[in-house]
């Protein structure tokens, strides 16, 4: 018997007869003989709708408010699945996020999570019950409910099973395990049966949509083991999410492609060349708490210098405003935006052992005429800005040159 978290996300809750077939595969498992705590999103659309509506009140929603409302669609999952499975003979129990008590810090629509009560799960468990709990929210020192951004309820699923010890946490999504890029680009992308984590969290970071960058952070530091599988299929062993590196980092492999189209990049035209620079342009765009992902800063001459770095698509002109409102700090000659680029990333542990892995990317791609605007790189990932139309080219010929197609 073993304690296991499942996490459903909303194309696989999308219906209440999608609803009906979790709650079938849950029953399943707990006939079985295992404990199974469940963590579910809205139902697909629901989230965007709620959004929307808010914006139909207020051009630019209150955080807080928003909060609150967003929250409600994942309350509506919970009920209907204990309903479905209490419908089917097997005791279940749904909860808020403030009911099981997750405990956030106070950054409306961006929450992160800073403790989880187990006891009342574990009371649930011990008396026979599944338990359901609303991914994506929690609640404040202050009582106030929190979201913990698109994406949030992997998290809630991962630090579940964190804060139960939890024998394995299963995600299940509308694909059946992590691909070497997205299928809808590439056809001939492969299901991936391990994955590190190092390689995950570079791929989730990037742009690969299958898990949320902080549930795959929470799952490495608190060593929860991590697999994603299909909601949609009876069999299969998904993708396992490793703490070791197999043999394959002895080749010159590549495990995965990532890209993402939510990027926009900042210039900031002949600033001062001199120390400190770099903070008073980044640290009013860091305290309105606007990610900075890439960042270039050219050799200086005549004592001015240009400064580039990517922001999220939709932060772009909130953080193009904060800088405007510090240029007096600044000193910029300009500063213009530019939210037709995208990011392309190669991902792999092999790239520890191997040289030649940028140059053969680097030509691969100017032989197809792309341009490469920024160039990010780490110990297993090289990124590149491209133009946006050249997304899917790029994609599909660096997934060809590095060999993906033949490899699981």
């Amino acid at each position: 018997m073993a304690l296991i978290v499942q996490k459903y996300g909303g194309t696989s809750v999308g219906t209440t007869e999608r609803i009906k077939n979790v709650a079938r595969r849950v029953a399943k498992f707990k006939a079985e003989g295992h404990d199974i705590v469940v963590a579910v999103s809205a139902m697909s659309g629901e989230t965007n709708k709620l959004i929307a509506l808010a914006k139909e009140i207020q051009a630019n929603p209150d955080p807080r408010e928003l909060d609150v409302i967003v929250s409600t669609g994942e309350q509506v999952t919970i009920g209907l699945l204990a309903m479905a499975l209490k419908e089917i003979g097997v005791d279940a129990v749904s909860y808020t996020g403030a009911q099981v008590k997750i405990l956030t810090d106070s950054a409306h629509t961006k929450a992160r999570i800073q403790h989880i009560d187990d006891a009342p799960m574990r009371a649930d468990l011990a008396a026979g019950r599944v338990v359901i709990v609303a991914g994506f929210q929690g609640v404040d020192a202050q009582g106030n409910i929190t979201t913990l951004g698109r994406g949030g309820s992997d998290t809630t699923g991962v630090a579940l099973a964190a804060a139960l010890k939890a024998d394995e946490c299963q995600i299940y999504t509308d694909v059946d395990g992590v691909y070497t890029t997205d299928p809808r680009v590439v056809p001939e992308a492969r299901k991936l049966s391990t994955i590190t984590f190092e390689e995950m969290l570079e791929m989730a970071s990037l742009g690969s949509k299958v898990l949320q960058t902080r549930s795959v952070e929470f799952a490495g530091k608190y060593n929860v083991k991590l697999r994603v599988l299909s909601s949609f299929q009876e069999e299969g062993e998904g993708t396992l999410i490793t703490f070791e590196e197999d043999s394959k980092m002895e080749k010159p492999v590549i495990s995965g492609i990532a890209f993402n189209r939510d990027e926009a990049r900042i210039n900031v035209i002949g600033v001062p060349d001199k120390p400190g620079i770099a903070y008073q342009i980044l640290g009013p765009v860091a305290d309105a708490n606007i990610d900075v992902d890439m960042i270039i800063q050219n050799v200086g001459q005549d004592g001015t210098t240009d400064f580039s770095f990517t922001v999220p698509k939709n932060d772009l002109g909130r953080a193009i405003k904060v800088l405007e409102g510090a240029q007096s700090q600044i000193s910029a000659r300009q500063i213009n935006g530019d939210d037709k680029i995208c990011k392309v990333s190669i991902v792999g542990v092999g790239m520890r052992s191997h040289v030649g892995v940028a140059s053969t990317m680097f030509r691969t791609l100017a032989e197809e005429g792309i341009n490469i605007q920024m160039i990010s790189t780490s110990e297993i990932k090289i990124s590149v800005v491209v133009d946006e139309k050249y997304l899917e080219l790029a994609v599909r010929v660096l997934h060809k040159v590095f060999g993906l197609e033949s490899i699981s």
